[in-house]
């Protein structure tokens, strides 16, 4: 038996298999006009093809929760109705096929405001629909980015209000689950570590002070999201920095806070936060951090970073070092990696009846 095709459920949603696609910016939005910021024909045939393949869960991509919390002037949004009633088209058909339509909220912090990667991903201004990033200090990520203006409290204040209402928004457009974005150097996880953060107020200096927006945040979302409805918490584990960094021990620590704020489950990544690092890349790089979380805390966790065969997801699920995995890159190559991997293991996923002489 295949424990990677058994369900999975958290608080009344189940989940039909272990085998989830992670958030991955596609940066296919119009930047400008009424529908800015909303998905479009791109946008549902990337994530209907998924669906269609077996995926258990779908994760769409970083959906910004203000116009400037966006990475690009490309990105999807979620903070007016026009988006919402966008998303209802992929939200529906991915239920129908029986995958769960979760969406992650975001805020781009001091890394906002760039071109899309396959044009160079630098920085854009106000020429090229850019606009002033803003962060937790005055501390440009690299050489490249501009300086952030740096948040007032009002400002962190009004931002976890525009998480509260994203959050809305995606149950208004067919979302069973949200995930907060506190990876990759972006805004939430630019509070949390001492190499971005550099406030002396209530939000910077200690570890509580740093945790203290990712928390408020938190709470907003929790409050306005229904009780039966998982919410997700994606974070990076470590900077990879030698020191002055946010760092494994801390990511343990803050799990168990943020179950306690009523988080459901751990979407484990890294880096992201701090220029010219090297991390260490190899097959199934990040699930070591994963898996110290799920032993160390009562929080599920859900691994991702080169898992690509389903051998080696499989032992994953079943030697306990994750509750499911994330597949990026991998499901970009094949939509249908779940259906294959499922005939290997001898597991089952939905097939659409149009396809079931594939079968």
């Amino acid at each position: 038996m295949t424990v990677l095709f058994e369900p999975y459920t958290l608080r009344d949603v189940t989940i039909p298999n272990r085998v989830w696609m992670p958030p991955m910016c596609q940066y296919s939005a119009a930047p400008e006009g009424p529908g800015t910021g909303a998905p479009d024909d791109w946008h549902f045939a990337h994530y209907a093809a998924r669906a269609a393949g077996g995926t258990g869960l779908i994760v769409v991509e970083s959906t910004a929760v203000s116009p400037e919390g966006r990475i690009s002037p490309y990105d999807l949004g979620i903070w007016n109705d026009t988006q919402v009633e966008a998303f209802r088209r992929i939200t529906g058909f991915l239920a129908a096929q029986g995958t769960v339509p979760a969406v992650q909220l975001t805020h781009s912090g001091r890394k906002a405001s760039t071109d899309r990667p396959w044009k160079g991903g630098a920085p854009v201004g106000p020429e090229a629909y850019g606009w002033q990033p803003l962060g937790p200090s005055a501390l440009a990520f690299d050489d490249r980015h501009p300086v952030p203006s740096e948040l007032t409290t009002a400002q962190i204040e009004g931002i976890v209000g525009q998480f509260a209402d994203a959050a809305r928004r995606a149950l208004a457009a067919g979302f069973e689950i949200a995930e907060i974005h506190g990876a990759h150097g972006y805004l939430i996880n630019e509070f949390l570590s001492p190499h971005s953060n550099h406030r002396t107020d209530a939000y910077g200096g200690s570890y509580e002070n740093r945790t203290r927006f990712a928390l408020e945040v938190v709470d907003a979302v929790r409050e306005v999201w229904p009780d039966g409805k998982p919410l997700f918490f994606r974070i990076s584990a470590t900077d990879w920095l030698e020191d002055g960094g946010w760092t494994a021990d801390d990511t343990v620590r803050f799990a168990a806070d943020l179950h306690a704020h009523g988080i459901d489950l751990l979407d484990v990544s890294t880096g992201g936060n701090a220029s010219g690092v090297r991390i260490p890349t190899g097959p199934g790089y990040q699930v070591p951090f994963a898996a110290r979380v799920k032993a160390e805390t009562p929080m599920p966790v859900a691994a991702v970073g080169l898992i690509t065969d389903a051998e080696q997801a499989e032992k994953i699920v079943a030697n306990g070092e994750a509750d499911a995995v994330l597949l990026g890159r991998e499901l970009l190559r094949d939509p249908s990696w779940a259906r294959s991997a499922a005939r290997e293991l001898g597991g089952r996923v939905h097939v659409p009846e149009q396809y079931h002489r594939s079968v």
